[in-house]
């Protein structure tokens, strides 16, 4: 009973999915999108179909597949071992980046209440590499700790976010809206095509349930639906939020903001409103950061019960949490915190965005197509499997867009990260042969 108690429910599950994916990646998207214009915004409707289609596929494969692992244990049904641990890898991998650029996002939403932080790239180090450690070390008290925190900390997103898109209409400017259609000129399909890394992003953490399966109560039921209801939750908001905050705020200064969800509250209210806006969102990427970490230990977990990640990140503490595994990866954060130590730190911050999304990408691919195999094995009625294997084309076709849209410098660093990560399996392949006694027998 204690055991049980100690896991996450539907509500604290949907709520870490929630969290990470409407964390600091939407608190700054409408900056980041005005500077494409609000033509970008059909962006949204390309990757929220995308999403729904991959989310559905990670419920179905959570349905169907008994196995706890996430995506890895999808991968390896239809890809064998080596893709178990390339999965693991690649997203472990890209966890540990997209920390780091979290962290760095937070500290840029401190830095008008500490303005030391922005003084410079040891502060932002310092900054950054605090809230690796505080997220860290809020994660000892277990999974149904951070299942609590994150109920809490999503109200960041929710109260800004979720109020612009219900009220912000009242301060809606078409005309406003019409100057930042497409500033820039662009042909509609360059800036759609530019903007899909970022509305990506936005979604990375769709999966966290099914990575996080086994610590959650009743799997089976709980991890598809909280797959679903995060993501088409956090789809209506993204396009509601992002497109009436481009009528309140004109183009240029939406574009130049490092607060645009706080600007826009300021403008429609008063300066106040806006610093409290700006606390929240503070609490907001604290809270992803939170639920990033859990995923990210909970990952090397499952890897290392494999065979495949060092034994030291499957010891795990009185209430469930990996302390060894959450050291480990702090320090890596840390490490990757330390090479942001230069006077282009903005510049690798976009970079370290770029290529924590691709990387996830091809983890969507691979544990997308085991869905095949899932089903196959559990004997699925041919409707069924029809229906299932057309919107995982439909996933699998975006996430081919997606890894196009994301240029070739982001897939080039994918593809190197990929190729040692062949290596380093090759090094270990041999605990996974089965040898032959002399005399012939098993």
């Amino acid at each position: 009973m204690a055991a049980a108690e100690r896991k996450m429910g539907l509500v604290g599950l949907t709520t870490l999915v929630t969290v990470n994916m409407m964390g600091s990646g939407i608190i700054m998207l409408p900056s980041s999108m005005a500077q494409l214009g609000a033509v970008s915004l059909l962006s949204w409707g390309i990757t929220a179909i995308g999403s729904m289609a991959i989310a559905y596929c990670f419920a179905q494969c959570g349905i169907y597949c008994q196995r706890s692992g996430g995506m890895s244990a999808y991968s390896e049904e239809a890809h064998g071992k080596s893709a178990f641990f390339l999965c693991s890898y690649l997203y472990f991998f890209s966890l540990v980046i997209g920390n780091v650029a979290i962290g760095i996002s937070a500290v840029g939403y401190l830095t008008p209440f500490i303005p030391w932080l922005g003084s410079g790239a040891i502060p932002l180090f310092i900054g950054s590499v605090a809230l690796v450690w505080l997220t860290t070390l809020a994660n000892f008290g277990g999974p149904a700790i951070t299942g609590r925190l994150g109920s809490i900390t999503v109200w960041g997103v929710i109260i800004p976010v979720a109020g612009l898109s219900l009220i912000g209409w009242l301060w809606f400017q078409p005309a406003i809206f019409r100057d930042a259609w497409n500033p820039n000129q662009l042909p509609i399909s360059q800036a759609v095509a530019s903007s899909i890394p970022l509305t990506l992003w936005a979604f990375l953490g769709m999966e966290s349930a099914a990575q996080n399966s086994d610590a959650v109560e009743n799997p089976k039921r709980n991890v598809p639906l909280a797959c679903l209801f995060g993501t088409l939750g956090a789809a209506v908001v993204y396009i509601l939020s992002t497109s009436v905050i481009q009528g309140i705020i004109p183009n240029a200064e939406l574009a130049n903001s490092s607060a645009p969800f706080a600007l826009a509250y300021a403008r429609m209210f008063n300066d106040g409103v806006g610093n409290l806006i700006m606390t929240l969102a503070v609490l907001a990427c604290i809270g992803s950061l939170l639920g990033w970490q859990f995923t990210l230990a909970e990952t090397a977990k499952f890897t290392a019960a494999q065979g495949l990640f060092p034994a030291l990140f499957t010891r795990v503490s009185q209430r469930g949490a990996p302390l060894y595994g959450l050291v480990t990866c702090a320090v890596m954060q840390t490490l990757i915190a330390l090479s942001t130590i230069s006077p282009n730190a903005s510049a690798q911050f976009n970079k370290l965005v770029n290529l924590a999304a691709v990387t996830n990408l091809i983890p969507y691919v691979t544990s997308l197509t085991g869905l095949l195999v899932i089903m196959y094995k559990a004997r699925v009625g041919v409707a069924i499997f029809r229906r299932n294997s057309l919107i995982m084309l439909v996933a699998v076709g975006y996430c081919f867009y997606a890894l196009y849209a994301s240029g070739l410098e982001a897939v080039f660093g994918a593809a190197l990260i990929m190729v040692v990560g062949y290596l380093l399996f090759g090094m270990i392949a041999k605990r996974f042969v089965t040898l032959l006694e002399p005399s012939g027998k098993l």
